[in-house]
């Protein structure tokens, strides 16, 4: 899988803890498949982007659908919180970069093109959450770009099994790969 990286969406507490008005149902059941998915690109050293959701205290950059649950719940997503965390097994590494968003799609309104076309990459393979609008909105900016993206089905969530299915079934059609995370981390393994 030459020129391909890994981009993880999103994999963070306030999205994974079911405590948090952002808490995607899905996410605690994914978490094994992206962080076996996770090890298998860094052992066989392919780059790894993390695209993060991270916004300022006050708000100001929280998308329009979002800034009055921003208000009710007293913030989410807030830099230098716990709630931007990524679990430990999903840290980035030192090598490894880290792109802040704050909208949807990690390709808008950041350096994330700029990033992986850096690293020569040409495909893009997505975990993370969630699928109906982050990975989705990622993966049509990406195919927009060229990019030829595969989204490892298993290791990415939904709030519900339907949501995730019909998302995963659109993508196909607008050609993107759905893969599951054993089949991605075979093609490593053995290309």
């Amino acid at each position: 899988m030459e020129h391909t990286a890994l981009v993880m969406v999103d994999m963070q507490r306030d999205f994974l803890e079911s405590s948090s008005p952002l808490f995607v149902a899905q996410g605690p059941d994914i978490l094994g498949n992206v962080v076996e998915a996770l090890q298998a690109a860094r052992a066989a050293g392919m780059p790894v982007v993390h695209v993060l959701r991270r916004h300022r205290s006050t708000g100001i950059d929280v998308d329009m659908c979002r800034r009055e649950l921003f208000g009710q719940t007293g913030g989410f997503l807030v830099i230098d919180t716990p709630g931007v965390e990524e679990p430990g097994a999903l840290k980035p590494l030192a090598a490894e970069v880290v792109v802040a968003k704050t909208r949807w799609s990690g390709f808008f309104a950041t350096d994330l093109d700029l990033v992986l076309r850096r690293l020569e990459t040409r495909h893009i393979v997505l975990a993370g959450l969630q699928t109906p609008n982050c990975i989705r909105a990622t993966a049509v900016d990406a195919l927009s770009l060229d990019y030829a993206v595969t989204v490892l089905s298993d290791a990415t969530g939904s709030r519900t099994a339907d949501i995730q299915r019909s998302n995963l079934q659109d993508m196909t059609a607008m050609g993107a790969e759905v893969l599951a995370t054993r089949q991605f981390i075979d093609l490593i393994r053995d290309p």
